[in-house]
């Protein structure tokens, strides 16, 4: 009875073996990035204390509810206005520090339910003044800097009423820690500079349905800003709940859609045909920010923090703002602590007497974990950095499927704004869900680049990405 178990695991490891040999007589295994000094020198700064913080501060308006944003009868300094001011304030002083590099806007809107067509269910019952802060680091390079990478979190807050627009909404969790990451990464990043753009943003109208980041998302559409990769951090606190042992604390889920909701019926059919149901622009993204927490965070350097990568939208009956993008068409991937405590979100804020068995109740900043939320802040900076230093993506990327041949024949053209020093053309398996090999390509001095594989595209999926001179790798496109 135990022949046929030994022959069939001899049989699927002469399989890997042959294909493995297959691949490396023509590439090599992909392995992490060069570590940029400049990057991980930037990375020091972003310290628990400076996100603690940002935390209380937020946490010490009483309420960020949106709908606050237009009652007139609270205490003086409480409420979403009064911490909109704050995160404008933040963006404007770390720009003071690095000699005004930094854009600062204030974007004020007015949410009107009557014009929603219900898309806000009732959660704003009038209308309702909303504001985006957003702070713009400028690329340096004329061309590049049209390109624009973005880190989000939302200042908003709510508690078990979502129309209670007066009472207690900590948001320690949901969502301070995330605008704590936004800030952190505005700090760091700001000491340097990228040939192309960076974007810090604290969204408001999150827990209303994701208006605030809708209303960006489509500005950004209708302004033409080349968003290339928004990284939006929700509930990334590192939940430090008493008694909780499976929480982990070495990792962050990281979100992101397979087929683009914006895909045509014909788009869907392509991606169904040639298998690329896990190669979205969102998908590349996430394994961008994966291979960064490679690079800059692996166990051997001592750190050992990392992306542990989640291959749907988001959570089970929950959304984000990430999801505001995404619909827009633009990669976006949302960023979660590894196991949430859903007693200390959106819930009224209840202590129970001494002694009590009942839990604690509501989003307090005793649950939060500052040096995790720090992990997550320099992984968020690494990946921003790492983009932004990098080119642009390879353009009009096809593969040969003219004709029935063993090999596998790709072309492309150089990103706009060049920068590139050579590309990398990557492959793996259609079951494996990252990259597992590659191959250099030298930069041709002008023209299409072809390259030709003697591998079978039927056998596994390809992409190419850009590389500058650094080392530093763009977002990968897949033909």
């Amino acid at each position: 009875m135990k022949f046929p178990v030994i022959f069939l695991a001899i049989g699927v490891a002469s399989t890997a073996c042959l294909a493995q040999s297959d691949y490396l007589a023509h590439g090599s295994p992909v392995v992490p990035a060069k570590v940029d000094p400049a990057v991980k020198q930037a990375l020091v700064p972003i310290q628990p204390a400076h996100i603690e913080q940002t935390i209380k501060a937020l946490v010490g308006f009483g309420t960020r509810s949106t709908l606050s944003s237009m009652e007139t009868d609270l205490p003086s300094g409480q409420g979403i206005n009064a911490a909109a001011d704050w995160v404008e304030s933040q963006f404007k002083k770390i720009s003071k520090q690095c000699g005004e590099c930094l854009e600062v806007k204030r974007d004020t809107f007015t949410a009107d339910p009557a014009s929603s067509a219900g898309q806000w269910a009732g959660r704003i019952p009038k209308p309702t003044q909303i504001s985006n802060i957003y702070a713009v680091l400028r690329g340096t390079d004329p061309i590049q800097s049209k390109r624009m990478v973005l880190v989000t979190g939302h200042y908003d807050s709510r508690n078990s009423d979502i129309l209670d627009d007066h009472g207690a909404a900590p948001g320690a969790n949901d969502d301070a820690s995330g605008v704590a990451v936004s800030l952190e990464c505005a700090r760091a990043l700001s000491k340097l500079r990228f040939p192309a753009s960076i974007v810090f943003v604290a969204v408001a109208g999150e827990e209303q349905g994701l208006v605030g980041s809708a209303h960006l998302a489509k500005l950004a559409r209708e302004q033409a800003w080349e968003l290339e990769a928004v990284l939006n951090n929700d509930i990334v606190g590192g939940n430090t709940t008493p008694g909780d042992t499976l929480q982990l604390k070495d990792r962050v889920r990281v979100f992101s859609e397979g087929v683009p909701f914006t895909a045509t019926p014909e788009e869907e059919r392509r991606i169904r045909a040639l298998g690329e149901e896990n190669d979205s622009a969102s998908r590349e993204l996430a394994r961008a920010v994966a291979e960064t927490g490679r690079t800059y965070f692996a166990a051997g350097q001592g750190h050992g923090f990392r992306a542990f990568l989640v291959s749907r939208p988001d959570r089970y009956l929950r959304g984000g703002d990430h999801s505001s993008f995404n619909r827009e068409g633009i990669a976006a991937v949302r960023l979660t602590e590894w196991r949430e405590d859903y007693d200390h979100q959106h819930h009224d804020v209840v202590v129970p007497p001494a002694g009590s068995a009942d839990p604690i109740l509501g989003d307090l900043i005793q649950f939060v974990d500052f040096n995790y939320v720090a992990e997550v802040a320099k992984l968020n900076a690494a990946t921003l950095a790492t983009l932004a230093s990098a080119p642009g993506q390879p353009i009009h990327l096809k593969i040969d499927s003219e004709r029935l041949e063993n090999t596998t024949t790709l072309y492309w053209e150089g990103p706009a704004g060049g920068g590139v020093a050579h590309y990398e053309v990557l492959w793996r398996e259609t079951t494996a869900p990252d990259w597992q090999f590659m191959q250099d390509v030298d930069t041709p001095e002008a023209g299409v680049v072809s390259v030709t594989l003697p591998i079978s595209k039927d056998n596994v999926i390809f992409g190419v990405r850009s590389v500058d001179a650094a080392g530093h790798r763009g977002l990968v496109a897949v033909p």
